[in-house]
């Protein structure tokens, strides 16, 4: 109970005195919101939505061909991974700057409204890019369910929900200046991948102690496939599905919920990724 009475809390405050900038913590005029002006100027952006093959990418889908040869009991090969996976975040993230308090402050200090802030932009870039045109289907990676109840959300559905919310409007809009009927929005759910187990923390892992320790964390919850239809006589699976998280490192976790899903997704579906931040250095 006292964690949520301090999510809710921390969720006033945010609400009530959003006035300094969460990079360098200078007081923010009328005209700006979370990030100051120099800030904004400065501001990281990757722009990777708009590229097939980036660096993001390519970790994703050598990580997912890693994860695969690790449930294999194989050496991992060079990745040729085949759908070529895509992956985008809307800025870099460097510990030692003052941007990575944007996923911070969403993951540890409760302010839910500056993370559905930067999701909305990332949902916006990944709106403008003919790359995640067909997304019809969106999965926040899941908490365990003592971390979520103690933490009382999991920021991979805020920003999850609020992706989906962007890419709607702008598909909506576009489909009315060119004189169509209104596009359907992603889905977002947010209990198809459960967490089978805990895990402990990737910071101080090597890259194979990161895959060895969540291979084959995260499986599929039946009652959700169920409730999307997946299994009912001549329901459509997903085109596109977005993977959404909030900070990618060594893309491990992703790859595996994308081994997971794998599993009830044919082939021809893409499995792409989508964070808040991208750390260029793994």
């Amino acid at each position: 109970m006292a964690a949520w009475l301090q999510l809710y809390a921390r969720a006033l405050t945010d609400f009530f005195l959003p006035g300094r900038c969460v990079v360098c913590d200078t007081p923010l005029s009328l005209n700006e919101q979370y990030l100051c002006l120099h800030c904004e100027a400065d501001f990281p952006l990757t722009r990777y939505a708009l590229l097939e093959e980036n660096p993001m990418a390519e970790r994703y889908n050598a990580a997912i061909a890693a994860m695969d040869a690790l449930q294999d009991g194989r050496i991992p090969p060079s990745p040729q991974p085949s759908p070529y996976e895509y992956a985008a975040a809307l800025f870099f993230y460097d510990e030692q700057a003052g941007y990575s308090r944007i996923p911070q402050a969403l993951k540890y200090d409760g302010r839910l409204r500056l993370g559905r802030h930067f999701a909305a932009r990332l949902g916006a870039a990944l709106s403008k890019s003919p790359l995640f045109a067909d997304v019809d289907l969106i999965v926040p990676v899941p908490l365990h369910a003592r971390r979520r109840f103690s933490r009382g959300y999991n920021q991979a559905g805020v920003i999850a929900r609020e992706i989906a919310r962007v890419m709607g409007e702008c598909r909506n809009a576009d489909a009315g200046a060119a004189g169509k009927p209104g596009a359907a929005s992603p889905r977002v759910c947010d209990h198809l991948l459960r967490r089978i187990r805990s895990t402990h923390s990737q910071t101080a892992l090597s890259g194979e102690e990161k895959r060895r320790n969540v291979s084959g964390a995260f499986g599929v919850n039946e009652g959700a496939l169920a409730a999307l239809g997946f299994r009912s006589p001549g329901a459509l699976s997903p085109r596109h599905l977005l993977l959404v998280d909030d900070v990618f490192t060594s893309g491990s976790t992703l790859a595996a919920c994308h081994q997971a899903l794998r599993k009830i997704l044919s082939s021809g579906v893409r499995i792409s990724a989508a964070t808040l931040a991208f750390v260029r250095q793994a």
